[in-house]
Order: structure tokens, then C-alpha cells, then sequence
């Protein structure tokens, strides 16, 4: 009987947490197909799901061209985690920004990032589509600052490091927010072919597009 109520207890807190996380349903592990990953990738991943990154305030960069699974990637780690008990809280980048601007110019910045601070892993995808203007800057690297060896973050984007000053603009913010961002990480780096288009091309009857194109565009290796 009492080990009924501890388990109805944890699954009770666990739909809290996924709740309350704004995860997008669906893209677990269980949904993600692993193999079509290097094998060094999806070892990387597993290794994270355990949730031990999130104890030690370790952030996760996830880096890829569009369409090669890295949130979806993201998402899963958030729904293991949240399997495991942490607070996880999954946003878009650029909705993070304009949520955080508008606290800012109601004078309840400091509430605001109080607030997000109650998440032990927060999730920020797409940090390549910020809309680069000073003030959006200000408010995502000052989160960053707030986070920087006391909580875990896990961010997506399609830009690799050098490409980070379309991001942050000024080269020493740039610098700055890397710094802070590398200095305890691991990093993801999605080296494949885009998913939506293999799925395309298979549609199409056309060869797959081979997995070093993201040279071809540019996107070198995601090295601090």
C-alpha cells in the first residue's frame, strides 16, 4: 500500500513537471530515431538522459542545419529529464526575449528571472532566430549571466560559434556569453543529413543528400 502511494505520488509530480515544462508531446526518445545519428552522437545523447549534467549545472549546445533533428533531441533530453525529477521549462528563443523584454519595461525583470530560475534545466531553441536588436541582446545575455554555473541550460542552433555575432553583435558580448556558456558543456554536434529531406527525397524517389552538406553551407564544426 505504501509503495502504491509513492508511485502514485511520483506520477502525480511527473505530469506536474511536464506540464508545467511546455515540452512538445510527442518527441521523446521513444519517437527518435537514433540510428540515423553517428553512433558518438547518440551515445552522447544517452549519456545525458541519465540527467547528471543537470545536477552539476552543465550546459548542453545542441548545433545543426535545419531539419537534422537537433530539437527534437533537445526535447527528449527535457522529457527524460522530467522523468527523472528535474524542473525543465522548454521556449523558444526569440518568445523567451520578447517575454523578457516586456518584464523589463514593466520594471519586473528581477521577478521575471526569478520566475525561470525555479527551472533546474531550461531549454532555449533556436537561439539563432533573436531578432539582434540592442535590447533583446541585454535581456537574453543577462539571463545567461544569471544561469552561469548555477543552473543547466540546453540550447539549439543552426549557427555555429564564429556565426554568433549575427546573435550578440558587439564581438566582446559575443565572446563574453560563449565564455560562459562553454566553460562547463557538452556539446551536440548534428553532422547529418536533414531529416525532412531524406524524407523528401525517399517520397520523391531521389538519392539522399549526403551527410557532410552542412560543409557545403557553410556550417563548419561547432568549436568554441
Amino acid at each position: 500500500m505504501f509503495e502504491m502511494e509513492r508511485q502514485d505520488r511520483w506520477d502525480r509530480k511527473v505530469a506536474r513537471l511536464r506540464y508545467e515544462s511546455k515540452l512538445p508531446p510527442g518527441k521523446t526518445f521513444e519517437t527518435f530515431d537514433l540510428t540515423r545519428l553517428p553512433r558518438p552522437l547518440a551515445a552522447k545523447l544517452n549519456d545525458l538522459a541519465r540527467g547528471e549534467f543537470a545536477e552539476r549545472a552543465i550546459n548542453v549546445l545542441a548545433f545543426g542545419l535545419p531539419g537534422t533533428g537537433k530539437s527534437h533531441g533537445a526535447a527528449a533530453l527535457g522529457h527524460a529529464l522530467v522523468e527523472r525529477g528535474p524542473s525543465v521549462l522548454w521556449v523558444p528563443t526569440f518568445k523567451l526575449v520578447q517575454d523578457l523584454l516586456v518584464a523589463k519595461r514593466e520594471l519586473a525583470l528581477p521577478r521575471a528571472l526569478r520566475k525561470l530560475d525555479s527551472f533546474e534545466v531550461m531549454i532555449l531553441d533556436d537561439i539563432g532566430y533573436v531578432q539582434q536588436a540592442p535590447e533583446e541582446v541585454e535581456v537574453l545575455f543577462t539571463l545567461l549571466a544569471e544561469r552561469y554555473e548555477r543552473r543547466s541550460m540546453i540550447i539549439t542552433s543552426n549557427l555555429v560559434f564564429s556565426q554568433w555575432d549575427r546573435v550578440f553583435k558587439n564581438p566582446m558580448t559575443t565572446a563574453a556569453a560563449i565564455d560562459r556558456l562553454v566553460h562547463h558543456c557538452a556539446i551536440l554536434e548534428f553532422d547529418v543529413p536533414s531529416y525532412r529531406s531524406m524524407k523528401e527525397s525517399a517520397r520523391q524517389g531521389e538519392p539522399e543528400p549526403m551527410a557532410g552538406s552542412a560543409a557545403g553551407n557553410g556550417q563548419g564544426k561547432a568549436r568554441p
